[in-house]
């Protein structure tokens, strides 16, 4: 409780002597920061708030002559359609469970790479291994899938190397127990570099006398880790999964890797939103009223999943987003 008053003193110290100053004038103070902030904000109000007037269509039936804002409101019918549509159900949970299982199987991988990288720091190979990692990330899903295509298909490296032991050719893109598995393993192997840099420049940021101290008394690599290492990257790792999760449906589910590498064999564990939304929109029919509802679930369900993700944050101690 005396900790609590002493840490809460200072700050109300700062307000009572803080001079108050008006909005205008702190923006004519900083002006310059506001500047470089401009571009910014117009981008997001042109590309990210004004197209928002779109999500209307959710509440219409959608007409080409009239337009979005002549079109015919219909409440809730697009909405009530998705609930009972079986495709909607299960790109839905295809969703739920590729993105989940990719946070659970690549969002620790960066933070073990880090410290591995970080602990083998003083030798000339850590350069070599970052840039190796972190090449696959500049390459593009479309080419990446070429790759992955020519090595699993039938004819592939993968088959050739089970025909030598006398297996039977099977291939793990038509593979419904297989697929899923593909996916995690090439989503690790591209983003794993990338994702380690903020990591490692967090590791970076540690004064190194602590770990130098804490040698000298004897600490092994684990003790320094534990004490040192990780409270230097626990408040950078809660951002970082806050963000993620922010984004689960969207980037986790990852509308370029699964489009260029599924195939209708595996639709029933592959088919995500954003694969259904566009074979519907463009392959079985477009109904743009339809599609804006299924867009609007997803983002709901992002935004219930950022309040959580924050709201765990916190529990843990750390400041989160807001």
């Amino acid at each position: 409780m005396a900790d609590s008053v002493t840490a809460r003193t200072p700050k109300r110290s700062l307000r009572t002597l803080a001079p108050k100053q008006s909005l205008g004038k702190t923006i004519l103070q900083y002006k310059y920061f506001y500047l470089m902030v401009l571009p910014v904000l117009i981008w997001y109000a042109l590309f990210s708030y004004a197209p928002m007037y779109g999500v209307t269509l959710a509440f219409k039936s959608f007409n080409y002559s009239k337009g979005i804002l002549g079109s015919p409101w219909i409440g809730l019918e697009n909405f009530q359609t998705l609930l009972t549509d079986p495709d909607f159900r299960r790109a839905f949970w295809n969703t739920v469970i590729i993105s989940l299982m990719k946070l659970i199987t690549h969002f620790p991988m960066p933070i073990i790479l880090a410290i591995v990288l970080y602990e083998f720091s003083r030798t000339k190979m850590k350069r070599f291994f970052q840039t190796i990692l972190t090449f696959p990330h500049f390459i593009s899903w479309v080419v990446l899938s070429g790759i992955i295509i020519n090595i699993l298909s039938k004819d592939g490296i993968y088959n050739q190397i089970i025909m030598l032991f006398g297996g039977d050719p099977n291939s793990p893109l038509v593979d419904e127990s297989a697929f899923r598995p593909v996916l995690y393993i090439t989503h690790v192997w591209r983003e794993i570099g990338w994702d380690s840099i903020i990591y490692l420049a967090a590791l970076a940021g540690i004064n190194p006398e602590l770990f130098e101290a804490a040698e000298v008394d004897g600490a092994n690599r684990f003790r320094r880790l534990l004490n040192i290492a990780w409270p230097g990257l626990k408040s950078t790792v809660a951002v970082l999964l806050i963000l993620q999760v922010g984004q689960l449906l969207t980037q986790g589910s990852s509308f370029e890797q699964i489009f260029n590498l599924y195939s209708s064999p595996v639709y029933s564990v592959a088919d995500t939103i954003d694969t259904y939304i566009y074979r519907t929109s463009f392959t079985i029919g477009s109904d743009f009223g339809y599609t804006t509802a299924v867009g609007v679930v997803k983002s709901i369900i992002s935004l219930i999943l950022l309040w959580a993700a924050n709201t765990f944050a916190k529990k843990m101690g750390e400041e989160g987003l807001y």
